[in-house]
């Protein structure tokens, strides 16, 4: 049987162990995948791009397990009353390919974003940093400021939104968790004191939602919000102020914000900067970015997280999805046809 975390058991799982304490465990997991990078099967994902959003499915494999995300990206959708964002995954077993484990992944993508944001400025941003500037406030927002406080240790976080009800909403789920939040009225004003600037828009545009001004040295930059062609965040010369890293340069150049750049723009990958291959931050005034477009080895890696933290418990249950006849060439087996009647 095919073992099954729902919604309801991802929401009680969630709830009940905390977001910092998965995220911190799950970096964990997130760091082994990366550094063993070489051992996975890598390509950019399968994309469907419409005037409404982006329908992808991203698969990747080890040795060991297959698995794959399907995942939309809508920004108009929140208009019409749904989500910008939905996802399920598969774990599969390599060896038969038999699925093993089914989750939703609209909450599981959240939490391995965020997690992936927080590894990346660990590695990347100042020791000492402190405060974090969000430059948009919507469903990622507030994993990803849990998690730079698990992570990094950010106390404080300046918020900003072009839309202000949904700056307002980040703020009031944020201050009840100890953080110092203040919603700012501008970019400039949110990141005026930053360490770690994250931007995490929706809009299917090329935009610059910070600009190069809006940086001051000594920041690192976390540009998550890029997941397809002609979307982009950054204002294009934040780019050459610093050393840019990304998880899968064929990926990235195609739906990163280094799109807007020749196709031989250096860039560095972070498996090799976890893996000791390559340098980080070399220096404390350097700005450092982080062009995130999202990768299927995340998504491998909180699907294998998730799955052993749900194995033996009540928060995944077994599903019949797999015909399973007693002889295996006899599918038909299953099925009771009543004899025609003469």
């Amino acid at each position: 049987m095919t073992e099954f975390m729902g919604v309801r058991d991802a929401v009680r799982w969630v709830s009940m162990r905390g977001i910092e304490p998965i995220v911190t465990e799950l970096v964990e997991y997130l760091e082994q995948d990366f550094r063993r990078w070489g051992e996975f099967d890598k390509a950019p994902r399968v994309a469907k791009y419409t005037p409404l959003g982006a329908i992808e499915l991203m698969p990747t494999c080890d040795a060991e397990f297959y698995a794959f995300k399907y995942v939309n990206g809508h920004p108009s959708n929140p208009a019409r009353g749904f989500q910008t964002v939905v996802a399920f995954g598969v774990l599969a077993n390599v060896h038969n390919g038999y699925p093993v484990f089914m989750a939703e992944m609209t909450l599981l993508t959240a939490l391995r974003t965020a997690a992936t944001s927080a590894m990346a400025a660990g590695a990347l941003a100042r020791p000492d940093s402190r405060v974090l500037a969000l430059i948009g406030a919507g469903s990622q927002s507030e994993f990803q400021a849990l998690a730079m406080r698990a992570i990094v240790g950010i106390d404080t976080v300046m918020i900003y939104d072009r839309d202000q009800d949904a700056a307002e909403k980040c703020a009031r789920n944020l201050k009840p968790m100890g953080l110092h939040v203040t919603v700012a009225s501008s970019a400039a004003e949110a990141c005026a004191h930053a360490d770690i600037v994250t931007t995490c828009t929706a809009d299917k545009s090329v935009s610059a939602v910070l600009t190069d001004n809006d940086v001051r040295p000594g920041v690192h930059i976390n540009a998550i919000g890029g997941d397809c062609p002609g979307k982009t965040e950054l204002d294009p010369a934040i780019l050459d102020r610093g050393p840019v890293f990304v998880e899968f340069p064929p990926q990235t150049r195609i739906e990163g914000e280094i799109q807007a750049k020749p196709a031989d723009f250096p860039v560095t990958e972070l498996w090799k900067v976890l893996s000791g291959l390559a340098p980080g931050r070399t220096d404390p005034d350097q700005v450092t970015i982080f062009d995130s477009v999202g990768f299927a080895i995340e998504d491998f890696s909180v699907l294998r997280y998730a799955r052993d933290q749900a194995r033996g418990t009540d928060y995944a249950r077994p599903i019949d999805l797999i015909a399973e006849p007693e002889d295996p060439k006899d599918l038909f087996g299953l099925i009771h046809v009543l004899s025609p009647v003469k």
